[in-house]
């Protein structure tokens, strides 16, 4: 497997075990995913909540990576970008990666959520950017 991680000592553990501090990559092939949100193959949103968007999108980013031979296991790191982002929002958020982790796997990369006004469209709540790396 091309990506390892880890949660060094010295460093908080992830809140409820759904990403890793660290990844390192071993592969050759680099996999960079657009911004994904949460719509169907369609371009319709599937949900109006956050658990819900945050569910889909991770699903589009598991398809694109799934269109190149990769998957979350090849995954070494995870953008979230949440429209007004407030910490009341994490158990909604989790609640969303709970389900697409339940469902797809766990991916365990490194991840950042970064709260902002707008996306591109109203309605989007969330979208996610990836990168992964396969042998």
């Amino acid at each position: 497997m091309p990506v390892s991680v880890s949660n060094p000592e010295g460093l908080a553990p992830p809140p409820a075990g759904v990403y890793n501090h660290v990844a390192v990559a071993t592969g050759s092939r680099q996999v960079y995913v657009a911004g994904q949100i949460g719509t169907d193959a369609s371009g319709e949103l599937v949900a109006e909540d956050l658990a819900g968007q945050v569910a889909q999108a991770y699903r589009n980013v598991v398809t694109a990576l799934a269109s190149v031979g990769a998957g979350v296991a090849d995954l070494v790191r995870l953008t979230f970008y949440v429209v007004d982002w407030s910490p009341e929002k994490f158990p909604e958020f989790m609640e969303g990666m709970q389900a697409a982790v339940t469902e797809l796997g766990a991916s365990g990369a490194p991840a950042s959520l970064i709260g902002v006004e707008i996306l591109f469209q109203p309605g989007v709540l969330v979208e996610i950017e990836a990168t992964a790396v396969v042998d």
